[in-house]
């Protein structure tokens, strides 16, 4: 069965380590602050200038004042900071995140990313995307393995245009987590109940698969 948004967050959640500064981009990456371990220290930044976002405010707690560099709401951890964006990405670009944690519409076998234009669509910008995938060593994607029609997200190369080149360590997918190494898509782990055939048949770029993949486990 194919992994929710939540389960991909709570998977990547896994990947937290005690003392690290996360950023989270707009979408799943932001529902992974949710999941963190209780007895680990993370802080969140958003590249609005937030340092220390803790979990989504429930319903009828939320603070207008307080939002992420999605303009959803948020809630402040003690200790919290508040800044410009001069700062935050003074942090950014000076490689003081440890982990970054996007969406992404294409990754290609080689670890590029493309998520924040498609052809004919109006947008603002890129935003800060590619600030954080040129600064940041190491980048978890978090998105779906194929669009609406079927056809695989995990290519041989791009078609849209790119945010960052060569710079995706990980993916976690509905379907899958793999590992980017040597230009291949790495199959690190399933999902509950899907194939090793399905995703083979859900992966455009070149995928390696080796030994017995474990399921996920929460």
């Amino acid at each position: 069965m194919a992994l929710s948004k939540e389960q991909i967050a709570q998977r990547i959640a896994k990947e937290v380590k005690d003392g690290y500064y996360v950023n989270l981009g707009i979408g799943i990456p932001t529902l992974v602050a949710n999941f963190v371990r209780k007895d680990i220290e993370v802080d969140f930044q958003s590249e609005n200038g937030v340092l220390g976002m803790g979990p989504f405010p429930f319903e009828g707690d939320e603070d207008p004042d307080l939002i992420n560099a999605g303009k959803q709401t948020i809630t402040a951890l003690p200790g919290a900071s508040f800044f410009d964006s001069a700062m935050s990405f003074s942090m950014i670009r000076g490689q003081h995140i440890d982990l970054t944690i996007l969406g992404a519409m294409e990754v290609s076998q080689n670890g590029d990313i493309a998520n924040w234009k498609i052809p004919g669509k109006m947008v603002k910008g890129m935003g800060g995307a590619m600030d954080l995938v040129a600064s940041a060593e190491n980048i978890i994607v978090a998105m779906m393995h194929t669009n609406r029609a079927g056809d695989s997200k995990l290519l041989k190369k791009c078609s849209l245009p790119l945010t960052g080149v060569n710079c995706v360590k990980k993916i976690v997918s509905n379907l899958a987590v793999l590992e980017i190494v040597n230009n291949s898509f790495h199959l690190l782990e399933r999902a509950p109940g899907v194939s090793i055939e399905e995703i083979k048949k859900a992966t455009e770029g070149n995928l390696i698969i080796e030994g017995d993949i474990p399921e996920i486990k929460f």
